[in-house]
């Protein structure tokens, strides 16, 4: 692995679990180079060989949990993550997704308590993330004001926090804050050159603001970062059509 050849890893793991069936941390690495290789399928089949050997290896679970989360199964999901809590595992992160769960599982009651409790246990590495989910929570209720105070928040704990910058300046923009919307998005893409967002975001407004040529090389950015983005295809496709009727 050190070497950057996985795939000779792969060989040798499946040596080793041939000569030591059961053993979990061969299978654990398995689980983990697919997962390298972006074989999710893969690495999930793995991780759930470990859990026939191992019903409370914290890894498997947890990455079980994510699989599910991420194939839009939060229920499933939310079942890993207190199986996790039952085993003793308490932190700001298992909260976190244990509210993400709730919240996109339509359990709405048990959201807030689970972010309250990951407000807890978290500190300076991870509470501007809790508070970033807690905006993306309030944003799918309605609730725009605490939205854009929990980014705020998220901010002021970690500066860098290009996400929280780039949903504050689509709030601005819902206000009429242009200006303040336009510098929200440039500073989420110079924190964070690999986000399509903010780059697409200022794209559109600069269309809408009539300044096409920061427009189109807004949503080339946001292309870069996310070559299949529709949105900002559609959007060059416009401009293009305008800069060809000139």
């Amino acid at each position: 692995m050190c070497l950057d050849q996985p795939n000779s890893a792969l060989d040798q793991y499946g040596r080793a679990a041939e000569k030591f069936p059961g053993e979990t941390h061969i299978l654990v690495g398995l689980a983990r180079t697919y997962d390298m290789l972006n074989a999710l399928l893969r690495g999930v089949s793995f991780y759930k060989k470990v859990l026939q050997y191992d019903a409370v290896n914290s890894e498997a679970i947890a990455c079980l949990a994510s699989h599910h989360f991420y194939t839009d199964q939060p229920e499933l999901a939310l079942r890993f993550y207190r199986r996790m809590l039952q085993n003793g595992v308490a932190s700001a992160e298992l909260w976190n997704n244990m509210g993400l769960c709730c919240f996109y599982a339509g359990q709405y009651d048990l959201t807030l308590s689970c972010f309250e409790r990951a407000l807890m246990l978290s500190d300076d590495n991870n509470m501007a993330d809790v508070w970033y989910n807690i905006g993306q929570v309030a944003i799918g209720v309605g609730d725009l004001g605490l939205a854009y105070q929990a980014f705020k928040i998220a901010i002021s704990v970690d500066p860098n926090h290009a996400e929280s910058y780039n949903n504050i300046g689509v709030l601005e923009l819902r206000k009429g804050n242009v200006e303040q919307a336009q510098a929200h998005f440039g500073t989420a893409m110079r924190l964070a050159l690999h986000l399509f967002e903010p780059a697409f975001n200022g794209g559109l407004l600069a269309f809408k603001l009539g300044e096409f040529q920061d427009s189109f090389e807004l949503a080339n950015k946001a292309l870069e970062a996310y070559p299949e983005h529709i949105e900002s295809k559609e959007l060059i496709k416009q401009l293009k059509a305008h800069f060809s009727s000139l």
